[in-house]
């Protein structure tokens, strides 16, 4: 059974015990957080698809890590002008561990 949703702007297939990487969201390790924004699941029966959301559904997880991802940088140059900019970004993430999905 797998389900499909949508946090952070972003969509994720996802299954229990599956570890993933979202944007960040409020929370310590060890809460645990309920995705609402469910916009598929399938079951032995088959696959139920939301027009957008499936009403009842949700999954559950836990939240395992909050941290940054590697630093990139990022440079801007134009020739012969002089102008040079150098910049370092670190996005924050929320790991999270999903333990159950409910249809």
């Amino acid at each position: 059974m797998y389900a499909i949703i949508k946090t952070g702007g972003k969509q994720y297939k996802v299954q229990e015990g599956d570890e993933i990487f979202i944007e960040k969201i409020a929370g310590e390790s060890g809460d645990k957080v309920e995705f609402d924004e469910v916009l598929a699941i399938s079951t032995d029966d088959g696959l139920n698809v939301g027009r957008p959301l499936l009403d009842g559904a949700k999954a559950e997880a836990e939240i395992l890590i909050q941290g940054k991802h590697k630093k990139i940088t990022i440079i801007k140059y134009k020739a012969k002008k002089g102008y040079r900019r150098k910049q370092g970004h670190r996005q924050p993430y929320t790991r999270v561990k999903i333990t159950k999905i409910v249809p």
